[in-house]
């Protein structure tokens, strides 16, 4: 019982937790990322929130490059600070310029990832994934239990 409430941070279990946010906010995130990339391959006149003031299409790329680029890097755990940054950037417009007027049902979603990629930003990969394969050794912030 004592286990159950104890305030020690487990290294095992932060890694674990850390990987599989990186596996649901990365896989997740790749479903939304093809749909657009669809649209932004078909061509045509494309019509998509343009936040920037930098034109439909270049918000769209933008929007692909971190739905599917960025969290496929979240996915291998590579370059995880650095490719959750603009994840950040794009579920903010989403949850609070493009859903802005929503009801919060529909701005949930957006929120979620924000949250997801922000612990990641602040967190880093963790064990298992390639930033620790090319770093080197993990911080010894948190000792193993």
């Amino acid at each position: 019982m004592k286990t159950l409430f104890t305030t020690a941070i487990n290294a095992h279990a932060l890694n674990i937790a850390l990987l599989l946010l990186r596996l649901v906010g990365g896989s997740f995130m790749i479903t939304h990322g093809i749909g657009k990339w669809e649209k932004l391959a078909a061509g045509g006149n494309i019509e998509f929130a343009d936040p920037f003031g930098i034109g439909a299409a270049p918000s769209l790329l933008l929007a692909v490059f971190a739905e599917l680029v960025c969290a496929a890097l979240l996915i291998l755990g590579f370059g995880t600070r650095l490719a959750s940054i603009p994840l950040i950037v794009t579920m903010a417009v989403a949850a609070f310029i493009a859903h802005g007027d929503d009801p919060f049902k529909k701005k949930e979603l957006a929120l979620l990832y924000l949250a997801i990629y922000i612990a990641l930003l602040l967190l880093g990969s963790g064990k298992y994934s390639l930033d620790q394969l090319i770093g080197g050794k993990a911080s010894k912030a948190v000792k193993k239990k």
